[in-house]
């Protein structure tokens, strides 16, 4: 009888914990491709770009396809590939748990994206 209960026990743990990795959603940090809303501006080197998200995240951006400059000051949104999402995501849970500790100084997501589609939002940043 106790092996039984046992056994059914075990089971019903790997049931569970199999249903919650099926709902675990992919983390914001962890994609390969984001959509941002925030504001544009000119980086260090001429073709180097700053964006600060609505969000409070910034980036450093860079296109072959998408031409920037004209919007350096205004709201957009910009569509792109994360560079080394994998690490980036990674760096990223690092961040939090320092900060779910009370050791991050700075703990406001940063990374590098290579925009493919930009949308102008206004022409001035908010």
């Amino acid at each position: 009888m106790i092996t039984k209960i046992a056994i059914v026990s075990f089971a019903l743990f790997v049931f569970v914990g199999f249903a919650g990795l099926a709902t675990a959603k992919t983390k914001t940090t962890h994609q390969s491709t984001r959509t941002l809303t925030g504001c544009l501006q000119r980086g260090d080197n001429a073709n180097d770009y700053n964006f600060t998200a609505k969000n409070g995240s910034t980036w450093e951006l860079k296109s072959d396809s998408v031409q920037l400059d004209p919007h350096v000051g205004h709201t957009v949104t910009i569509t792109g590939a994360v560079s080394h999402p994998t690490a980036h995501g990674m760096k990223e849970d690092v961040k939090q748990e320092a900060k779910e500790h009370g050791m991050a100084k700075k703990s406001t997501e940063h990374g590098h994206i290579t925009v493919t589609n930009l949308k102008m939002v206004s022409s001035t940043c908010q």
